[in-house]
């Protein structure tokens, strides 16, 4: 397991929702200091090639919001995407307005936004909660309702065949509320850690008592219980707004934030579900600075870290009332390999050892300069497309597809 590189000079983004399609890794909306989270325009969506290590600029991101607000989602942070079969789901987030309870379809064959009609319980606007898919089910956990004005704790489940949603009621124990935990599947279970929550006393929650749990929870999507599995090993401390990932039917926990302590994190945990054991990580490599808010997606045997934000040097030092007035956000890229193969470890001996590429094929110097080279998004140039026969598309899956007179594509 090895940090085989870091790059600059892709999206600076903070509290984005990612997704991998294929050898591409989409991420959606977030934000970073300076911009307006106030203003309602499309979200932004960024596409990495893991093969070439490059971004681009999606060009639905250039349908004007105002013309399409009833099928775009505007830009928004705290949201949730999700992949079920060519289709990825974005659901609830916000801005500095409002936040949302509409899902939002990104079909990335045709390279279109839908706002798919849902019928039963639909779970009230939030942002900071998790989304999973499991079979064709998307389950929504946790986060901060607007409406209530509190964290919740409660589940939903989205059938995506039938766009229908469903409230789980839940008898005995249960996680407390939270938001801006981690949730991922492993198997029949979803895994939920950390996140920040509230004192409880009795059968009420105490406002702006804060606290940082550090306990595991699964809960069984067969039976629809929650279990608190004891663990062995070293576990994480308690924190916010950090990232898990699933490899190999194992969860990883990387980085995060907890405000009681006033400290960022970098550590990689590793958390075995048979053994039910914690394990702290030591990768070899250049590992990303203390961070929140980033994303971390699995490719392969490679993980993309992108993203995020912590203090600038020296700012925890300096004990200041307000830490976020000093945070720097990122831009960078890193990529953690846990297989990584001769070939790659080839080029990192080039790299480190500043050897001449003069005699390597061009194939490989490209590979080398795409390891290393900062990125520079490319932004194409959107074209309005409405799927018709010309397109080669006929009526019948024009109709499956769910396109209509108001559907925007890019070709």
């Amino acid at each position: 397991m090895r940090w085989i590189t870091h790059i600059e000079g892709g999206p600076k983004r903070v509290n984005h929702a990612a997704v991998t399609v294929g050898h591409k890794i989409y991420s959606f909306g977030g934000y970073c200091t300076g911009e307006s989270s106030r203003d309602y325009t499309s979200i932004d969506v960024h596409v990495l090639n893991t093969t070439t290590f490059r971004w681009t600029k999606h060009p639905v991101s250039d349908l004007p919001y105002l013309e399409n607000d009833d099928i775009v989602p505007y830009k928004r942070y705290g949201h949730t995407a999700v992949v079920y079969k060519d289709k990825i789901y974005v659901w609830g987030g916000r801005n500095d307005q409002t936040s949302c309870a509409v899902l939002f379809c990104l079909d990335t064959r045709y390279h279109c936004w839908t706002a798919p009609q849902t019928t039963g319980d639909i779970p009230l606007a939030r942002d900071g909660h998790t989304a999973c898919v499991w079979k064709h089910y998307m389950y929504i956990f946790g986060g901060f309702e607007e409406e209530l004005d509190s964290f919740a704790k409660s589940i939903h489940v989205l059938d995506l065949n039938t766009m229908h949603w469903k409230y789980i009621h839940i008898t005995g124990i249960e996680p407390a509320v939270r938001d801006f935990h981690t949730a991922a599947c492993i198997k029949d279970r979803m895994y939920i850690f950390g996140g920040r929550g509230t004192e409880s006393r009795d059968s009420f929650y105490l406002p702006g008592k804060e606290i940082y749990c550090d306990e595991l929870w699964y809960f069984d999507l067969r039976m629809h219980t929650w279990h608190n599995p004891y663990t062995v090993g070293t576990k994480p401390i308690g924190r916010r707004s950090h990232s898990a990932f699933v490899y190999n039917d194992k969860m990883y926990i990387f980085g995060g934030y907890n405000a009681l302590k006033l400290e960022h994190y970098n550590d990689l945990f590793e958390y075995d579900p048979i053994l039910s054991k914690w394990t702290l990580l030591q990768p070899q490599g250049e590992s990303p600075c203390n961070r929140r808010r980033q994303a971390c997606i699995v490719v392969g045997d490679r993980v993309f870290l992108f993203g995020g934000t912590s203090p600038v040097a020296g700012a925890q030092q300096r004990q200041l009332n307000n830490i976020d007035e000093v945070l720097t956000d990122y831009s960078d890229m890193h990529i953690l390999d846990f297989k990584p193969s001769l070939k790659t470890l080839c080029i990192l001996a080039v790299h480190y050892n500043k050897l001449n590429l003069c005699s390597l094929p061009q194939s490989l110097k490209t590979d080398v300069e795409n390891m290393f080279a900062p990125n520079k998004i490319a932004i194409i140039r959107p074209i309005p497309f409405i799927p018709s026969l010309k397109a080669g598309l006929g009526r019948e899956e024009i109709r499956k597809h769910g396109f209509n007179k108001t559907t925007r594509c890019i070709r």
